[in-house]
């Protein structure tokens, strides 16, 4: 027997937990049949009633392309949400140092990552070649992504991260590096090859680098390109739209009052400073 999805009513839903920060029971445990489709589907009308209130998306973001995670979450494979106007923030640069602060009012259950994030020069198109990729990016960026969760303790099927905003919170966006004509030889391997320690309060915490999404930030972006030319409704990738590409690290819960902090070897960026309050 086929099991009716009550779309327009969940999508009011994560509406609600969002704007409120609230916590309720995954939809797949609620209603059998929730599968990914479905979680996308909710994602597009969340997309739809967001810009009717005036919100303005600005990008996409890419979770689960970091393969040292996917056990832990106990999903198999990347997925994608959306990012707007409202949800990213710009880091100040001083003498070189980029930092940022974010008060975690608004949030569920936050945790942050370290990651890497493309503006695009142009629609890609499907293709692995990353020195292709490159060609349609207009820089290469740094940034933290606050992500979050409306299911008590993290504990979900992908369909419900997918209908959760992609697990969307804030976007912190920090030093960036225009991609020049003669680049995307050398900058497709140091984004494959380069390493990032995460410290918190200045202790390192984690450990990660552009190998463990997906072997390069690249090649989420690849993923991303790819799936969207299978989700009819979902609008295309377009010139000027950020793409976040997932975790470099493992991902840590954050409160107020802590300072994280990131070193970079191997690419041409600086670290990146966020305080909590």
């Amino acid at each position: 027997m086929t099991t009716t999805i009550p779309t327009a009513e969940l999508t009011q839903e994560i509406i609600r937990l969002t704007d409120g920060a609230a916590l309720a029971t995954p939809f797949s445990q609620r209603h059998p049949g929730f599968v990914l489709a479905e979680g996308y589907r909710i994602a597009r009308e969340v997309l739809t009633v967001r810009e009717g209130a005036g919100w303005q998306r600005i990008g996409r973001k890419i979770g689960f392309s970091n393969r040292t995670i996917l056990e832990q979450y106990g999903v198999a494979g990347p997925m994608f949400g959306y990012m707007y106007d409202r949800t990213l923030r710009e880091a100040v640069e001083r003498e070189g140092q980029f930092s940022a602060s974010l008060p975690l009012t608004g949030l569920a259950q936050p945790l942050i990552e370290p990651e890497i994030a493309f503006r695009l020069r142009s629609r890609p198109p499907v293709t692995r070649d990353p020195e292709e990729l490159l060609r349609h990016i207009e820089w290469v960026a740094h940034g933290f992504e606050v992500v979050q969760c409306h299911f008590p303790g993290w504990k979900f099927a992908a369909a419900d991260a997918v209908a959760d905003g992609g697990l969307h919170g804030r976007y912190i966006l920090g030093p960036r590096r225009a991609v020049a004509e003669g680049d995307p030889k050398a900058l497709a391997a140091a984004l494959g090859a380069f390493t990032i320690t995460l410290l918190k309060n200045g202790e390192p915490a984690a450990e990660g680098g552009g190998a463990n999404v997906l072997d390069s930030p690249l090649n989420a972006l690849a993923f991303l390109i790819e799936t969207i030319e299978g989700l009819p409704g979902h609008p295309p990738l377009a010139a000027g739209e950020i793409i976040t590409t997932g975790t470099l690290t493992k991902a840590l819960p954050v409160t107020a009052g802590e300072t994280w902090s990131t070193r970079l070897e191997g690419l041409p960026l600086a670290g990146l400073e966020l305080r909590f309050e």
